[in-house]
């Protein structure tokens, strides 16, 4: 008898591949009753609507066959040279135009990277906890994930030495800036001690930044791009800070490998929505980007503030949690005999819901730890939800 053999007709690299947790669930949260903490989006009511309105207008009115035109896979050049020249100003790098691909957000920029560096077998260093759409992606070309433990200023140190010398990663991806999920920052102290480790190995670091320019305290901490230029891919977005519906981020990589992704791109693409990048541009032409970001920031301020005081005031005194100074998210770590899936089971109850931990672990399940985001909260919204997820823990921990 004929028919698909459904056992046998899939490609192999997708047996392991992990689905969005995040996205089941806010499936199981589509409540308006809901205060959700589980998102990672940025607040809508920030969009510059009217200005990206009139940027399109004009683009459509001056130059409209010749946007809707097939482009350039490197993206469009007026905008790469925005992107490069706000680096060397606010960064202090040392980067041309020719440095940067646009990708359909940075979450292409990964694929990317998985195709043009990873075999089945070759290692991948991760922060744990890491990113999960970085484990998403890259678990497509190597199951083989190297966990390095990420402490309150960086990750561990003799962690990441045993796998460099016992594993040999190709590449290291990490979110050194507010990291999602922590919001951890690494200090300057701990990158020059990584960048002095990895400067004897083979290997580049992926330098994600979704989040730098979001910083509410401190002072701008130099990038591994400065630290490590010839070793570091830096990927960005427009995503936070303008809008992450025109999907446009952004590669940054050394000459002696660019012709590699420009190669990935044309396969994957030939190139990205050319529509929306001269758009953008004509955004970032009229209007001063870092007046947007101080108003973004001025909001998950207030909200990030709110959020840490409630947890200060309502969660038990067992319950420990980070403090990040800038970012949409912050980190909790529960009692260890307490779950946070369980925790969540018992939340949606109450008519709140979070992202349980497992999900940014790869060789973890049932762990004690959960994300909360607070960037699509107001203040009075936040407290409420504390309150209610304080509830929540306290009846557990009895």
């Amino acid at each position: 008898m004929g028919g698909v053999d459904m056992e046998n007709i899939f490609a192999k690299r997708m047996d392991n591949v992990p689905s969005s947790f995040i996205s089941e669930i806010l499936k199981l949260i589509d409540d308006t009753e809901i205060i959700s903490f589980a998102g990672g989006l940025p607040n809508k009511d920030l969009f510059p609507v009217k200005e990206i309105r009139n940027a399109a207008n004009y683009q459509l009115e001056n130059y409209g066959t010749e946007i809707l035109q097939y482009s350039t896979t490197e993206g469009y050049l007026p905008l790469r040279e925005f992107i490069a020249e706000r680096y060397n100003k606010n960064k202090n790098l040392n980067i041309s135009a020719e440095n940067v691909l646009i990708t359909h957000g940075s979450q292409q920029a990964l694929d990317l990277i998985g195709k043009v560096f990873l075999n089945d077998n070759d290692a991948v260093a991760i922060e744990e906890p890491g990113y999960l759409g970085a484990i998403q992606c890259l678990s497509i070309f190597s199951k083989n994930f190297v966990p390095i433990k990420l402490e309150n200023d960086g990750l561990n140190l003799e962690e990441l030495h045993i796998a460099y010398e016992n594993f040999s990663p190709k590449i290291i991806y990490t979110v050194p800036n507010f990291q999602n999920p922590t919001g951890i920052s690494y200090s300057f102290e701990k990158r020059n001690k990584i960048v002095d480790l990895l400067k004897s190995y083979n290997t580049f670091i992926i330098e994600d930044d979704p989040y730098g320019e979001l910083r509410y305290e401190d002072e701008e901490i130099e990038s591994f791009g400065k630290l490590l230029p010839e070793q570091t891919i830096l990927l960005g977005s427009f995503s936070k800070i303008v809008a992450p519906g025109f999907r446009i981020g952004w590669l940054i990589a050394p000459d002696k490998i660019m012709d590699k992704f420009v190669i990935a791109k044309q396969a994957a693409d030939l190139h990205s929505n050319y529509v929306g990048q001269r758009i953008i541009y004509q955004y970032l032409k009229d209007t001063d980007l870092d007046k947007h970001i101080l108003d973004i920031k001025a909001t998950y301020n207030s909200q990030r503030l709110t959020m840490i005081e409630s947890i200060e005031r309502y969660f038990p005194k067992s319950v420990e949690f980070t403090k990040p100074n800038g970012g949409m998210f912050l980190w909790v770590t529960l009692p260890k005999n307490i779950s946070a899936v369980n925790l969540l089971n018992h939340s949606i109850e109450k008519k709140v819901a979070f992202v349980p931990g497992d999900p940014f672990y790869v060789k973890k399940s049932d762990v004690n730890t959960l994300r909360l985001n607070y960037s699509c909260s107001d203040e009075k919204t936040i407290e409420e939800g504390i309150k209610r997820l304080a509830i929540c823990i306290k009846e557990l921990i009895k």
